[in-house]
Formats: C-alpha cells, structure tokens, sequence
C-alpha cells in the first residue's frame, strides 16, 4: 500500500525574540537549509514543503526553500493551520508530519521510527490505527529540538473545518491532540529522560549552544546524530549551561513558523 506522506517545515523571518533566525548561517549552510535536508534524509518521506506565509518579508524563505529542491506553499501569516492545509492539499498528502524551521539539530532517524510505527498501525488489518502520532504528546522524553507530529489527511481536514480557537488556527495541531474522543492518538518516547536538554532556536543563547555542536560535529553531509550530540555534550558539560535558563515559550504567541 503506497501512502504518500509529506513533511511539512513552517517557517517564517518574524519572531519575537530572534527575528531572521532560519536563515542565519551555520556552518556555510542556513538554518533552514539543514532542517530540509534532515527531513527529507528520512527514507519514508516522499515530498518536503516549506510552508511560509504570503508576506513579502518571507520572499526569502521561499527562495531559500527552493535552493534545496523543498516545494514551496505560502499562505495565511496568522491562520498557519489553513497555511498547512493548503500545503497538503496542492502536495496530495495522505500523511503529514510537522516539523518546525528552528531545529537544525532535527534526527531524520527518530522521524522513521516514528512514521514506521503509524504505517503500521494504519495498515487495514490494524486494530489499533492512529490518527496523530507526535514525540511531544503526555510525557516528553526527547530534547526540545527534535519535536515531529505525524497526522492522517483527515485528521487536517477535520481541525481545518472545525477550529475555530485562534490558539488552535495558530498552531496547527491544537484541535486534534485536544479532542481525543475524536481522533486516536498516541504519544512517541523513548527510554532515556533526555527532555531538559533544549536543541531549539528561540534565543541567541541556544543559537551560541547550536553553532558550537555544529562546528564541533559538522560534516561535509552535514548529518551527525541525536547519539553524536549526546556523547558531545557528555564530554563538555558546560555547553548545556548556555541556554539552560532559558524557558520556551507559551503557546499564546506566534511561533517559528
């Protein structure tokens, strides 16, 4: 049975605290330039999009995108839920994953874990099929970076109907992971506790953390992984003392994307 699944990748110039952030180089390579190719590393993704706004300022991002072969959609700046909508609708996406353009650290790995246990639950004869799948839901295990949301078509089209919230049209995935007497879903973890470790940009603080594993562990290819980093920082504890004050946001405000 071929699904088509897409990756979707929000990313936008405005933000609160770091304005430009996925586009800042790192390594000879933009921000967001890493996070496509990390996605589309992962075997069982068939198209990468950006999804950015029709704002002249995001013109950019949307050059940018295309220089790394990722198909471009642009819509709503405010309304990023119809923006991704959109997005999987001109992809013909059966299966979406979510990914923000502020996580250059992204493991296209854990995203294959991941899409190859909701294909599995998905097949016909399942008895426990998924409607949203993300490593983010309940109790998080994974750094804060390597955040992914995998979600069926429908799943999108129902919240894109049916949210009216502007925190839920803002941010995408709301609607489905608030309704779990509608949809089916499922939290992803791992054995290992590492969620105090933060591997997002939202500040010049992780920006200084990120730049150092990059050009400590940067490869022509680029694809170091979540191990690589975790045995980096084992051995300079310090580096994890950069951004450790620094709280993540609420989701009452515009995010990366």
């Amino acid at each position: 049975m071929n699904i088509t699944t897409v990756a979707i990748i929000q990313a936008r110039m405005g933000s609160t605290r770091l304005p430009g952030k996925v586009l800042r180089d790192l390594c000879g390579i933009t921000v967001l330039g890493h996070v496509i190719r990390r996605v589309a590393r992962c075997k069982l993704v068939d198209k990468t999009v950006v999804a950015t706004s029709t704002l002249p300022a995001d013109d950019p991002i949307a050059k940018e995108a295309a220089a790394h072969s990722a198909a471009v959609f642009r819509g709503s700046e405010e309304d990023v839920l119809s923006r991704y909508y959109g997005a999987a609708i001109q992809s013909t996406a059966e299966v979406i994953v979510r990914v923000t353009a502020d996580c250059p650290l992204f493991d296209p790995a854990i995203l294959c874990e991941m899409l190859e246990l909701f294909h599995g639950r998905n097949v016909p004869s399942s008895t426990r099929p998924l409607d949203y799948l993300s490593n983010t839901l309940g109790e998080r295990t994974f750094p804060r970076g390597l955040d992914a949301e995998v979600f069926t078509m429908d799943a999108l089209a129902k919240a894109n109907a049916l949210a009216r919230d502007p925190w839920e049209r803002e941010h995408v995935t709301p609607y489905i992971y608030s309704h779990p007497q509608t949809f089916r879903l499922e939290g992803y973890r791992q054995a290992m506790d590492q969620s105090m470790q933060r591997w997002t940009l939202d500040t010049e603080e992780d920006w200084a953390l990120i730049r150092a594993i990059y050009e400590a562990l940067g490869r022509a290819d680029g694809m170091f992984v979540t191990q690589d980093v975790i045995d980096y920082l084992r051995v300079h504890p310090e580096l994890m003392a950069i951004n450790a004050h620094v709280r993540q946001k609420q989701p009452t405000a515009s995010r990366s994307g």
